[in-house]
């Protein structure tokens, strides 16, 4: 017994050409894709004529668990990956305690199995409890499968330390995922430093603090060999540092968010810094930034999307602006956001979007997902690219509520979402 997909359109992600196709699903993996399967012996679900695509791959997000169960939990932040499409998310190692160690590893793996929605692939942080004084055991990590290492939250300030972390990783074949930001530049900086962080008295991040350390780690990844992928990127001299290092052939990659791409440092100024919920970091930036990253995931130099999902309770974004929380959620509305914002704009073709969500991460991670093939693992989303909905509060699967969108009307929802054979989202 299995599950046929009827009345579905597949999105051919080398032309951008829809086919009615349907998908029989055995077990956990793709069976048969041929324009008619007999249904006879299997279940059967009419997607009306909506869009099959791959499962969505987030290779940022924070769970928040162990220890910050408040904000959030392996079990509400993969509901909410479900509904946003992804089946496979990447999450951070910022927890408490740090998952620093292979018994918390696996203990990520243990919960997922209980209570996930989606394949969840932990990192490993690079320093023992992400202080940033003595490295972890990154072969016990692999070995307890961490997908790559990070410090994410804060960045490795200590040169040497990141050089033998980055050396010990290339030889592991492990990704050094860096949160780009030198400390003693950023300082206490809640926004981006400009014009609008002077004008409303409040200090500022500069973007030198995130490409200063790229460039650092550029020149260490070319020394030692390794994997290094950019966290987040926001700022233009960032996006030509990166640039720069693939034309020289450097293992090199990056990501970008969607509210990197849509917004600016204008959405404070409009609030007078007054709703802690535009104040994420890296910071939103100015115009000038926001062209070089979509001009970067246009032209390839970035590589893939990423959302780098932040919940935080109601209570802590309240706070003052300058001492609230950094973050944004984005699991559930991030494609949505992207196919209203580029696709529907005409920036951006939709098969090279969904590239950016499936192919492109997967290649980047060497994972075998993406694709939806016989005998490839039955992990997609069915997307409703035509119903317009206002992305609110009530709706929202995970625990935060701090976006800059609440409010926006979107299309591109996802109605259904398969992971590993199972259905782990089905809404309207």
């Amino acid at each position: 017994m299995g599950l046929v997909l009827k009345n579905g359109r597949l999105l051919n992600l080398e032309t951008g050409e829809r086919e009615a196709l349907e998908i029989l699903i055995v077990g956990e993996s793709i069976a048969e894709v041929a324009e008619q399967i007999d249904a006879a012996d299997h279940e059967t679900i009419d997607l009306n004529g909506n869009l099959i695509l791959p499962g969505f791959l987030d290779m940022h997000v924070h769970l928040r668990q162990p220890g910050f169960e408040a904000k959030e939990t392996i079990e509400t932040g993969t509901a909410a990956a479900a509904r946003g499409g992804f089946t496979t998310v990447a999450c951070m190692p910022n927890t408490r305690p740090v998952l620093d160690s292979p018994e918390l590893i696996r203990y990520v793996y243990e919960k997922t199995a209980q209570e996930g929605s989606c394949t969840v692939l932990p990192y490993g942080a690079i320093t023992k409890g992400e202080l940033g004084e003595e490295l972890t055991d990154i072969a016990g990590l692999k070995a307890a499968g961490v997908i790559g290492i990070t410090d994410d939250g804060v960045g490795v300030q200590s040169s040497s330390l990141m050089r033998e972390a980055m050396r010990t990783a290339a030889a592991l074949d492990l990704p050094v995922v860096i949160h780009s930001e030198d400390e003693d530049l950023a300082k206490d900086g809640c926004m981006n430093e400009g014009v609008v962080s002077k004008r409303l008295g409040l200090p500022g991040i500069p973007g030198l603090a995130e490409s200063a350390m790229i460039a650092r780690d550029i020149l260490l990844a070319e020394d030692t060999g390794a994997h290094l992928h950019v966290c987040h990127i926001s700022d233009a001299a960032s996006v030509e540092l990166v640039r720069h290092a693939k034309s020289r052939g450097l293992k090199v990659t990056t990501e970008v968010t969607p509210h990197h791409l849509l917004l600016t440092e204008a959405i404070i100024d409009q609030t007078d810094a007054s709703d802690a919920n535009m104040k994420v970091n890296p910071p939103i930036r100015t115009e000038k930034d926001r062209l070089a990253c979509l001009q970067g995931l246009l032209d390839g130099t970035i590589d893939m999307v990423a959302t780098d999902h932040a919940p935080h309770t109601e209570e802590e974004k309240q706070r003052p602006f300058q001492t609230a929380p950094f973050g944004f959620v984005g699991l559930e509305i991030a494609f949505p956001l992207l196919y209203t914002e580029l696709v529907q704009t005409g920036h951006l073709p939709l098969h090279e979007l969904v590239k950016k969500f499936t192919v492109n991460p997967a290649q980047v991670f060497k994972l075998d997902r993406g694709s939806l093939t016989v005998g490839k693992v039955a992990d997609l989303t069915v997307v409703d690219l035509d119903t317009e909905r206002t992305i609110t509060g009530e709706e929202l699967k995970t625990k935060g509520r701090n976006t800059p969108f609440m409010g926006k009307t979107v299309q591109g929802w996802s109605v259904l979402t398969i992971n590993q054979g199972r259905i782990t989202y089905q809404g309207k």
